[in-house]
């Protein structure tokens, strides 16, 4: 794979010296971290500082080799200059004259590196690569500053959105009850105190279940690492969707079968199951069923949830495990829910060692298959 090589400005007096080490490099090309194929060098060529600084003004380069001793300016001189103008130049400096107080007054003065002449081309290359490696980590990690700013952006930015719509109909419905726009009778605000209630249930499960990301994301949620029986969970979160199901006339049923054991933090196999089985029920049909098979393994559980619901289309999928992602169409308009559900079971999920996927098919329904692994198979411990 090509890439865009870096720029070398070699700055030298001697000729020879230049012209020597532009000819190396342009025919040297080096593998980096997290850099598939191979990075050759465009090189450039000053033989005093004035013109290096002039260069560096117009085209900044990714790696400086500055010879210490110029006519006019000196390398130190050059140095001082790019530090004062603030200019961020991976340099190495190169000197005839070797001594311990040069190379610790321009390693005082930023230089990242130092090469005594006279010296052979496997010693440049090999200084050239060093120095390549260390511009190759700093994009890399100014990317990754980057992309944590822009996460951060949008997930602050989904939140907002997230928690407006349910604080203004909080706030439109107090603002009617404070200007008694129903009358005097009490009973006619029943059903706003309801809608409000409703509204202030979904922020708090929004909370919980960010909550519930942050601690699994940043290893300080504390695991309690324990031989449980998945049978027994599913069947405590069959309980907790029982009446919603039943006012639904919804079936449910765990399908039967031996203990499920598996070595695992209780709370976070919960939340696995109270998930898939809570949005098996909220987005299924009046009348429709719920079908939880449970697996035992040799090393864990496997975990299926098919329901007759309303079913996605393969965009939708597609879509469907990243955070504060929920299907909003026709079908689901009035539905409530976080968006982090899913998100958190595919997080878990993937700290057992496991997977979860969906298939679906519009207006008939969707499965949801999780595959866990024993935290004492994965070598797991718990965190204090």
């Amino acid at each position: 794979m090509a890439h865009e090589p870096l720029r070398v400005l070699v700055v030298d007096d001697e000729p020879g010296m230049r012209l020597g080490a532009g000819r190396i490099l342009e025919r040297y090309a080096v593998k980096l971290p997290d850099v598939e194929g191979e990075v050759g060098f465009s090189v450039e060529l000053a033989e005093s500082g004035e013109e290096a600084l002039e260069k560096i003004g117009k085209a900044q380069p990714d790696i400086l080799l500055l010879d210490h001793k110029l006519p006019g300016m000196s390398g130190l001189d050059v140095l001082n200059k790019l530090i004062a103008d603030r200019c961020d130049v991976l340099t190495v400096m190169i000197t005839a004259y070797a001594t311990l107080e040069t190379a610790v007054a321009a390693t005082k003065r930023g230089a990242f590196d130092f090469l005594a002449k006279p010296f052979t081309p496997d010693e440049l290359r090999a200084t050239v690569f060093k120095a390549s490696k260390h511009v190759a980590l700093q994009r890399a990690a100014r990317r990754h500053a980057e992309e944590k700013r822009r996460i951060r952006f949008e997930f602050i930015s989904v939140l907002g959105h997230e928690l407006k719509a349910p604080l203004a109909a909080v706030e439109g419905y107090l603002m009617a009850m404070q200007d008694r726009s129903l009358g005097a009778d009490l009973e006619s605000y029943a059903p706003m105190v309801e809608r409000s209630l409703i509204r202030l249930g979904g922020m708090r499960k929004l909370v919980v279940d960010l909550l519930d990301v942050t601690r699994i994301e940043s290893g300080q949620k504390r695991r309690e690492l324990e031989r449980i029986d998945v049978r027994a969970l599913a069947v405590a979160s069959l309980e907790t969707v029982r009446a919603d199901a039943e006012r639904r006339k919804i079936t449910v049923e765990l399908h039967p079968g031996p203990p499920v054991a598996m070595v695992a933090d209780k709370s976070e196999i919960e939340l696995v199951l109270n998930n898939l089985v809570t949005n098996a029920v909220k987005y299924n049909r009046d009348g429709g069923r719920v079908d939880v098979i449970l697996d035992s393994r040799a090393d864990g559980a496997g975990i299926k949830v098919s329901d007759t619901g309303i079913g996605m289309s393969a965009e939708e999928l597609a879509r469907l495990f990243k955070e504060f992602v929920r299907i909003k169409n026709e079908k689901t308009r009035g539905i409530l829910g976080s968006g982090l559900g899913l998100s958190t079971v595919k997080k878990i999920a993937q700290l057992y060692g496991g997977d979860a996927k969906v298939t679906s098919v519009p207006d008939q329904g969707t499965t949801f298959e999780v595959d866990l692994h024993s935290a004492e198979a994965q070598g797991a411990t718990s965190n204090a």
